[in-house]
């Protein structure tokens, strides 16, 4: 017996729903964040041209390209399952031949099992490689060919660019490059018209992770895929979400200024006002102090950053705040910015 992906999604929903009082109700999505529905299989396919395509599933996209003789596989999402070969067989009938890994995490490989056999190549970055020999799991099969900085596949008439440019989401995270058609796939760091998934998208580096917008944009595409979500991007969504993260930064940047400031009647902030009464409440606590202050300085951003970018991008009442936290701790650790933990003027 087969299930959908909106049929698991829907009992997920319903268990929650019967496991709690109350549901808390996010605001209405932009339109901008919607794509085009899925077939009633669960999955659907947009052709990019010249042998590239898009296969979705609601929640997660992956890619394959079609050569003469064979099938060029990019990633294999655990949700899209069955129906990977399913959309494949949608327009050809030739086998696969090349399995590419865009990283490790299993959310985005997890089916790859379903497609390896004697005839697949599987490719990936060394850095994934070693990932996975950390957590060896049969659903992900360890590749058969690895790359530090660069690796060009060429099947037939298609040309696939690999390309490591540093952590930008995890260790071995590349960037996959269709010259000819123009499409760009980066994993979990644009999700065009929405905020990225919860803490930066799980980064890493949140460094890198900015820094990643930048990288993107150096590449000549027409389209874009981010592994998530409705729809593929262009290049406006990257530079959406980047004006979004700036936005993020500066504001969890000025709560970490701010509460070195004096206390005062416009000031909130200040971190006597924000660590006295945690103090009161737990004398010599360090973590529930140290707790409380980036949770305040993290909802500050949250709030001013969710007010601009409410009705603009989905998901941004649901995410914001996990964006200011991680961005609050980087600042301090990665930047620099200490704030009143920083040495003092005497």
């Amino acid at each position: 017996m087969r299930f959908s992906l909106a049929s698991v999604l829907l009992s997920v929903a319903w268990l929650a729903c019967a496991h709690s009082n109350s549901v808390t109700t996010y605001a209405p999505l932009p339109s901008t964040a919607s794509g085009p529905p899925v077939n009633s299989e669960g999955f659907r396919v947009q052709s990019f041209g010249e042998g590239a395509y898009m296969l979705a599933d609601g929640i997660y996209q992956s890619l394959f390209f079609v050569t003469p003789k064979s099938v060029i596989m990019i990633d294999a999402p655990p949700t899209t399952g069955e129906n990977i070969l399913a959309g494949i067989r949608s327009v050809t009938h030739l086998p696969i031949s090349h399995l590419v890994y865009s990283h490790h995490h299993a959310d985005h490989i997890g089916a790859a099992y379903l497609l390896a056999n004697k005839d697949v190549t599987i490719i990936a970055h060394e850095l994934t490689a070693y990932e996975l020999s950390l957590t060896p799991d049969a659903h992900r099969p360890p590749p058969h060919v690895t790359f530090k900085d660069s690796y060009t596949l060429r099947v037939d008439n298609q040309t696939i660019q690999l390309d490591y440019k540093g952590p930008v989401h995890d260790p071995g995270n590349i960037f996959i490059y269709a010259p000819k058609q123009k499409v760009l796939m980066v994993i979990d760091i644009v999700f065009p018209g929405w905020v990225p998934f919860a803490s930066l998208a799980e980064a890493q580096n949140p460094t890198m992770f900015i820094k990643a917008h930048d990288l993107i944009l150096e590449y000549d595409f027409d389209y874009y895929i981010g592994g998530h979500v409705d729809r593929a991007g262009v290049r406006k969504d990257v530079l959406i979400q980047q004006d979004y993260i700036q936005d993020v930064y500066n504001n969890a940047r000025t709560a970490i200024l701010l509460s070195n400031s004096p206390p005062n009647a416009t000031n909130p902030l200040s971190a006597s006002t924000i660590l006295g009464p945690i103090e009161a409440a737990n004398p010599d606590n360090a973590w529930a102090m140290f707790a409380g202050y980036v949770d305040t300085l993290a909802q500050y951003c949250a709030n001013v950053t969710t007010e601009k970018w409410l009705g603009k991008l989905g998901g941004a009442d649901v995410y914001t705040y996990s964006h200011c936290e991680a961005l609050v701790e980087s600042l301090r650790i990665d930047y620099g910015v200490l704030g009143p933990f920083g040495v003092q003027p005497s």
